[in-house]
């Protein structure tokens, strides 16, 4: 299986305040990893960095055999490495499907717009329900379906997700979880960041356990430690 993405030695922060001090994850063809631990300790900080939106300080990051250290985020998604924003970011007055089909906008992802609308609308039937709606009159839960929709419109070759289903009602949280199974199902790699570890155990092949900028632990998920020996890990000793 072929390396697709490699992250070595990052170094990132904000202004003089440093938040990443030397990671190193990779993922593989068709894998799936998660990323788990304390907020405030660099989750979205590294996925930042992956998108280009923030450029790293030192280290390198190589994407699908090229070096894409400190290149421009519309490059990076042209590249095919997409990151699924917050549902709350999206254009409030645009259509549902007009954001969607305008997501499509890379060569790419233009040359079967059609068949992806169809693909996303099966992932997600409330959208193609709600295709004449504005995006701000959707539930929470639907803005993030959107979102992740108009992540896959992108013919992602690797596709970021950022706490997906924070906020969201158990029945919401349920769905996006089942839609997102399907998704790494098809083959799709995936990052992933979340809180429950149970449900990365689930998706995903490997875990990292992010804290004060660095990677504490890697957990296979053959090989996983079990529920309590995971929170120990993530919380300490006050998790009994």
């Amino acid at each position: 299986m072929s390396r697709l993405l490699e992250v070595k030695g990052i170094r990132v922060g904000y202004g003089t305040v440093p938040v990443l001090h030397g990671i190193d994850i990779h993922l593989d063809e068709g894998e799936a990893i998660g990323l788990f631990g304390p907020n405030g300790h660099g989750k979205t900080t590294l996925l930042r960095a992956l998108s280009g939106l923030l450029r790293p300080e030192e280290g390198s990051i190589t994407f699908d055999g090229k070096d894409i250290t400190g290149a421009k985020p519309a490059t990076i998604v042209a590249a095919g490495l997409v990151q699924a924003q917050q549902g709350n970011t999206m254009f409030g007055d645009m259509g549902v499907e007009e954001t969607l089909e305008l997501s499509a906008f890379t060569p790419r992802a233009r040359k079967d717009r059609k068949g992806r609308l169809a693909e996303v609308h099966a992932l997600f039937p409330r959208l193609a329900e709600r295709r004449h709606q504005r995006a701000r009159t959707l539930s929470g839960g639907e803005r993030q379906m959107l979102s992740i929709g108009c992540a896959m419109m992108c013919a992602p070759r690797l596709l970021i997700l950022d706490e997906p289903t924070l906020g969201l009602s158990p029945r919401l949280k349920g769905e996006l979880r089942e839609a997102i199974s399907v998704i790494a199902e098809k083959g799709v790699p995936l990052i992933v960041v979340e809180q429950d570890v149970e449900f990365l155990l689930a998706l995903t092949n490997r875990l990292y356990l992010i804290e004060q900028g660095e990677v504490a632990s890697e957990i296979d998920r053959d090989n996983a430690p079990d529920h309590q020996e995971i929170m120990d890990m993530y919380f300490g000793e006050q998790a009994h």
